[in-house]
């Protein structure tokens, strides 16, 4: 199968799959993002690699539903403002998911070419490109109403969830003010993601677009300690819950006490705040000339080692109890990891924090098996006896995963799960307490960020289903 494209034939069987990176020795030197940006002409060539398929698996595979085919076929003909068009449809932050999504696992992983082995298109570089082209170009309209509507509504929570929503909500004309206990918005894109993976600049032009397009933000504002929910009850015709997980899993070993570990988000923090321009005297939140040690298979723990390599470490370590066919990072991730000089012990679970001097000096762990497979269920680990061994460590940072905080704890009638989630209705976003709603992680847990976009993106919707039908109420 063979497409005819602008610039003379291509095709995924004449022109292989290119989505050029930095040498690793180079990309480590900084934190700018690894990707290089492609020429016009070979993105047109990538994005004519589409086959177009019947059923578009890749599209199947997007929490957004993003009308993959049709935006990759236009940008194969040089169509990037339509494609912009399409792109934006159905996503308020396509070049951010474009560039942090795991393709491998949801887009590309699902793509036709990637399943008949010929190797995905590259979706996620098409598709940041694009969104890079419209901010370029001053495509990205800015927000303004065709009508302002009376009604407000209060958003817990800067990040991916809580900026999808006050964009959809702010374009139906609706008064929106957004909370957050950081002193910039972005959440997690700001604060938690690192800068060669998403570079800051491309989060604050989304932010500018929002504060342009009327939305206000509250910064420095810790719902439940500097105000409560019953206060934007008061202040909000509506409310929407879209703090995510930030509570982290603690490692529980002998010889972990206070200060012996490193948990992963205060250790992304300061650097996001490094590449931000702040001043950071914090050696302690620093690899530089230190043995690193990182627990934890996720894509958390990737963001960590990659980022204690570029900080200056004298060596760094991933150590993860499964193998690689079962860790829940991306396998992208894994690579890049590889590349830029991560060592992976893998099978390999901490026992024991070992001392030295008073500080930590080594991570004892036990080398684990797999369980042999049986039908539905995962492999189950166990630990081979005797076959205990000593990593090397003077800094020893946690990425065990999140768990939500008891933000209700302050709120009695709100309801919770059994996994302290804000619980909802099985067919929504709407919880316990009437007009309000909660979205992104504060629901499904610890998550990926693009569906965070996509409950931020429906849960707005379903807000202004809401606030229209009260007001048609109020008018009968």
């Amino acid at each position: 199968m063979q497409q005819k494209g602008p610039t003379g034939p291509t095709g995924f069987v004449v022109q292989p799959r290119r989505l050029p990176k930095a040498e690793a020795s180079v990309r480590v030197q900084d934190f700018g993002e690894i990707i290089i940006k492609p020429t016009p002409e070979n993105l047109e060539t990538q994005a004519g690699r589409c086959t177009d398929c019947g059923v578009p698996f890749c599209q199947t595979a997007c929490p957004l539903q993003n009308n993959i085919p049709d935006w990759l076929g236009l940008s194969a003909e040089n169509e990037l403002r339509e494609a912009w068009k399409i792109a934006s449809a159905t996503s308020t932050m396509p070049e951010i998911c474009g560039r942090i999504c795991p393709q491998d696992r949801l887009c590309e992983g699902s793509c036709t070419l990637n399943q008949s082995g010929w190797e995905a298109v590259t979706i996620g570089s098409v598709e940041a490109f694009i969104g890079d082209t419209a901010f370029d170009n001053g495509w990205v309209e800015p927000i303004r109403p065709l009508h302002e509507r009376p009604e407000s509504v209060g958003i817990v929570g800067a990040g991916p969830a809580g900026m999808a929503a006050a964009d959809r909500l702010r374009e139906q004309g609706y008064q929106v003010t957004v909370y957050d206990r950081h002193d910039r918005p972005g959440g997690l894109l700001i604060y938690g993601i690192p800068g060669f993976k998403l570079e800051k600049r491309v989060v604050q032009r989304r932010i500018d677009r929002l504060i342009d397009g009327g939305v206000t933000f509250v910064t420095n504002c810790d719902v439940g300690k500097d105000i409560t929910l019953a206060d934007l009850r008061g202040k909000h015709d509506a409310v929407l819950l879209a703090m995510g997980v930030y509570q982290a899993r603690a490692l529980q070993v002998p010889g972990a006490g206070p200060g012996d570990t490193l948990p992963a988000l205060d250790f992304l923090i300061h650097q996001n705040r490094r590449d931000l321009g702040e001043a950071d005297d914090d050696t302690g939140h620093h690899a530089r000339g230190r043995n690193v040690v990182v627990i934890g298979g996720g894509d958390t723990a990737m963001d960590c080692v990659r980022t204690a390599i570029r900080q200056g470490a004298e060596s760094v370590t991933c150590l993860y109890r499964r193998d690689r066919e079962n860790m829940p990072g991306s396998a992208r991730e894994v690579l890049n990891a590889e590349e830029e000089g991560i060592h992976f012990e893998w099978l390999g679970a901490p026992k024991a924090l070992m001392s030295r001097d008073g500080s930590v000096s080594a991570v004892r762990a036990a080398r684990m098996a797999l369980s042999e497979p049986e039908f539905g269920k995962r492999r189950e680990i166990v630990p081979v006896p005797g076959a205990d061994f000593d990593l090397k460590a003077d800094l020893v940072i946690e990425a065990l995963g999140f768990e939500p905080e008891a933000f209700a704890a302050h709120h009695d009638e709100l309801s919770l799960t059994e996994w302290n989630t804000v619980a909802t209705a099985r067919s929504g976003f709407a919880t316990s307490l009437p007009g309000v709603y909660a979205a992104g992680d504060a629901v499904r847990g610890a998550s990926l960020v693009v569906w965070a976009v996509r409950d931020g993106q429906d849960a707005a919707a379903e807000i202004d289903r809401y606030l229209k039908a009260r007001t048609e109420e109020q008018a009968a």
